[in-house]
Order: structure tokens, then C-alpha cells, then sequence
């Protein structure tokens, strides 16, 4: 079976990791380079151990989480699709079974909120923890004179935690902003959609999704 080691170490898809941030980066977007898809990663594997999912289904989650970005390298647009096609190849090539595959490549191509659905609980773990994935460091924009709003939204996170409940009944994103930089509302007319589809996917997993902000439960 193919390990999330040979896909992370995949000089291959190091490139397409490197280049598709670059291509972003020109566009403007926030970071998507590897510290954002190692822990989108790491995050969709502990969430699936965490509900009592098997090892090697984390390990999918984890090898999706690696992979999930690669097709920004072709465009933005629709890169979830283009990047489990890209996916596909790579993973067929190291030799790994049709089944997985075929279960990484729909978590992919269903991560992104213009087209996404938690398909499988692998899609739905990649889906929680790259939508909560928001933090200070993902702004690539040093001079604060020139933030536009999602700049400003970004960086007013000083803490983002998401945690599962004790009683395996919720999973929730809760983050700490500083209002001086970004209101509450600019956060929440943001990222609306991704918290709307965070839910879903929560709930593939039979949980439900609380946002909390400075201590206030919005969703």
C-alpha cells in the first residue's frame, strides 16, 4: 500500500506544491505552499482518528491533504478537479490500488467550496481542516496600508484552534481576533460559504459545526 511518506517525498509532488503556490502568489492569493497542505494533512488525519476511524483511512485523509492544492499549479479555477486528475496519474504511477485512488481523488476534486460535498468521511475530513485552516501566517502582504479585506481578515487571527468535542458530538473552530484590524462580521461575510460547507461536512461525520469568535458563538 502506498504510505503518506512516498507522496510527501515525491519529488514530483513537491514541485507541484512549489509551483502552484508561486502561481498563487502572483495572483495574489494567501499561502498554499507546504506548510499549509502539511497541515491540512496532519489535521484531516487526527480528526479521523480522533472519531474512531481506522489508521489507513486517516492515512488516506493525510495523503489527500498532501495532494489537495497541486491542480492551482494548472489555474485557480477549478483546480480541485484538474488536481485529482494530476492526483490520479501520480498516484496510479507509484502503484497504488484503484479503491484508494479512487477515494483520494473524490476527497480532491469535492474540496472546494464552488463545488464541493463531503462525498466520503476522507473528503470530509480534507474539507474541515482546509477550510479552518486561517491564520496570520497565510498573508503574504507585509504592507497593511494595501490589505484588502481578506488580507485584514487573516491576519486579525492571532489564535485559530479546532478541536473535537470530548463526547465525539462536535468539532469546533475557534479562533481569536483582534477587531482593531478585522470586525467579526468582515470574518463571517468572508468565509460564510466555507463555514456553511464545514457543516456539511461535519455532519457526513456525524458531528456538528460550531464557529466561536473572541468567545462568541456565531455558528
Amino acid at each position: 500500500m502506498i504510505t503518506v511518506e512516498e507522496v510527501r517525498n515525491n519529488p514530483q509532488v513537491r514541485t507541484y506544491i512549489q509551483k502552484a503556490d508561486e502561481a498563487l502568489a502572483a495572483l495574489g492569493y494567501t499561502e498554499h505552499s507546504f506548510a499549509h497542505v502539511g497541515k491540512v494533512a496532519k489535521e484531516a488525519r487526527e480528526i479521523l482518528l480522533t472519531l474512531g476511524y481506522s489508521q489507513r483511512e486517516a492515512e488516506l485523509a493525510e495523503i489527500a491533504g498532501w495532494l489537495h492544492d497541486i491542480g492551482n499549479v494548472i489555474n485557480r479555477v477549478d483546480h480541485a478537479q484538474s488536481g485529482a486528475v494530476m492526483a490520479f496519474r501520480i498516484l496510479d504511477k507509484l502503484g497504488a490500488e484503484a479503491e484508494e485512488i479512487s477515494t483520494i481523488i473524490s476527497a480532491i476534486g469535492n474540496h472546494d467550496e464552488s463545488t464541493a460535498y463531503p462525498v466520503n468521511p476522507i473528503a470530509a475530513a480534507l474539507i474541515l481542516a482546509d477550510k479552518t485552516d486561517v491564520r496570520r501566517t497565510r498573508v503574504r502582504n507585509r504592507d497593511f496600508a494595501t490589505f484588502d479585506i481578506h488580507d485584514r481578515v487573516n491576519y486579525a487571527v492571532h489564535q485559530s484552534r479546532t478541536e473535537i468535542t470530548p463526547d465525539r458530538k462536535k468539532i469546533v473552530l475557534d479562533l481569536k481576533i483582534d477587531t482593531q484590524i478585522s470586525a467579526v462580521m468582515d470574518y463571517f461575510e468572508i468565509f460564510m460559504q466555507r463555514m456553511l460547507l464545514c457543516r456539511k461536512a461535519a455532519e457526513k461525520l456525524g458531528l456538528t459545526f460550531s464557529l466561536v469568535i473572541n468567545d462568541q458563538i456565531i455558528l
